[in-house]
């Protein structure tokens, strides 16, 4: 079992994300490419009127209508009575589901996905939106934030996971499915070592809403050139051993049929509508988030 925790760190947001970043992120928000309709008052654009600061269009004054909204420039053109109707403010409910089966314990991968993880809902969560964050395998059912006092209680959930365990996407995506509530923003931080990724991936539309996929991933996941000779290579989740022998060939070989996986992950997520960003786990997490993210659409 490996945790994320490091010795001396007092709070999960000392582990996971330093003050700076969070100064900037706390002016970012999260990125959507639709309109939403949440039930509280956050800070994204509603298909429903309401009373921002965004003029959206006019309608006939009623009696009852607040007076205060009558465009008295427009009645002195026209002789009648409009009032102002504008962009209403909407939470975006954004659904964390991070995997922390034994395979993500290798290369500092648990924690870079806790670290992004805990940036998206921290953004989330000093905007007014709801966070929930869901494990593979689950660690105890679906845990549910609302508003910035839930910043620590989120990163010390995040911090406090350790890596264990088999993969079961397909699985943990049918829950998350199955969860109630708006589409929202759906963000899966994975290195989809699980041989059902590609039905998970397949379902994830099901759910609505705006999805991404990361894909966290290790220097050893992707270079095989530490491998040489004669080895035994055993499975960190299911624990089946294989016997290989790797010429720098054979080495070639594998690098190209990573090469391959890796490219038809992004095409298969992109196929499906689904943001797709690979995040190496000794990236820059600055770099990742504020200029990567953007990119992507995750951050605005």
């Amino acid at each position: 079992m490996v945790g994320v925790a490091t010795e001396g760190a007092t709070t999960g947001r000392d582990v996971l994300l330093p003050a700076h970043v969070l100064a900037r992120l706390e002016r970012m928000q999260l990125g959507t490419r639709r309109r939403l309709a949440g039930r509280f008052s956050g800070e994204h654009r509603s298909p429903r009127h309401g009373s921002s600061l965004d003029f959206a269009d006019y309608r006939d004054y009623h009696p009852g209508d607040d007076f205060r909204r009558i465009d008295y420039s427009l009645y002195a053109r026209t002789d009648q009575l409009f009032i102002r109707l504008f962009e209403a403010e909407d939470d975006a409910t954004l659904r964390l589901l991070v995997d922390r089966s034994a395979s993500m314990g290798f290369d500092g991968k648990l924690l870079t996905a806790c670290r992004l993880a805990g940036a998206l809902g921290f953004v989330g969560l000093v905007r007014r939106d709801a966070v929930t964050l869901q494990t593979v395998p689950a660690s105890g059912p679906p845990r549910r934030f609302m508003g910035r006092h839930a910043t620590d209680p989120l990163f010390g959930s995040l911090a406090s996971l350790t890596a264990g365990g088999e993969t079961d996407l397909d699985t943990a995506v049918g829950h998350l499915l199955a969860r109630r509530g708006p589409p929202g923003i759906n963000v899966v931080l994975s290195d989809l070592l699980s041989p059902t990724w590609e039905r998970a991936i397949d379902r994830l539309p099901g759910r609505g809403g705006d999805i991404a996929v990361v894909h966290v991933l290790g220097r050893s996941d992707v270079d095989p050139d530490h491998l040489t000779g004669d080895l035994e290579v055993e499975d960190a989740e299911s624990g089946e051993q294989i016997a290989v022998s790797l010429s720098p060939d054979s080495r070639q070989r594998l690098a190209a049929a990573v090469t391959q996986w890796l490219d038809g992950v992004a095409t298969h997520c992109r196929h499906r509508g689904i943001a797709y960003s690979r995040v190496m786990a000794e990236d820059d997490i600055v770099d990742t988030l504020l200029r990567g993210w953007q990119r992507e659409g995750l951050l605005r």
